[in-house]
């Protein structure tokens, strides 16, 4: 049996994971991790009453939080992001609290929780030669998740990162 949590898992991303992972019946545990708790609300109704799913309010930001959601998973996909381009020009600043310092997190609690075996993170295409700021920020995140191996061992997780295009 598989745990994972997702974190950003109300988004659009997020909740298309959530529906395959439920596909498998290997799935034990979905922990859904995000800030809204309205998105929560309107994800589970639309999903049903399955008890492998388990909603967190929290924020990739939160370091203590992020170590609670992720006990007991072994999986992690990161999906978590400020993504809007125009949104991020404006605020660059919370794009790094979250797409850098957020993955930063993510991999941390990934390498202390001691259960992790994966971690995922998606990255897109818009890091390769990035012009804006939510590409710099993501290929950061990117560099930072590879580079993590080097602090997991033979026996930690294993950390990759993917990319995707407009989705």
């Amino acid at each position: 049996m598989s745990s994972y949590l997702v974190t950003g898992g109300t988004g659009a991303l997020g909740q298309h994971m959530t529906r395959t992972l439920l596909g498998d019946l290997t799935t034990s545990r979905i922990v859904i991790l995000s800030r809204s708790e309205e998105k929560q609300r309107t994800m589970a109704v639309d999903m049903g009453t399955d008890s492998r799913l388990n909603f967190f309010i929290g924020d990739v930001r939160d370091y203590p939080r992020l170590v609670r959601a992720m006990n007991g998973c072994e999986t992690v996909i990161h999906a978590a992001a400020l993504k809007q381009i125009d949104a991020v020009e404006r605020d660059p600043a919370e794009a790094v609290k979250t797409n850098v310092t957020g993955t930063m997190n993510v991999c941390e609690a990934a390498l202390d929780v001691g259960c992790v075996k994966k971690v995922v993170v998606i990255s897109t295409d818009k890091c390769c030669q990035p012009v804006t700021m939510y590409g710099h920020t993501k290929a950061v995140a990117e560099r930072h998740a590879i580079n993590a191996n080097v602090y997991s061992g033979a026996n930690g997780p294993k950390f990759t990162a993917v990319r995707y295009g407009n989705v």
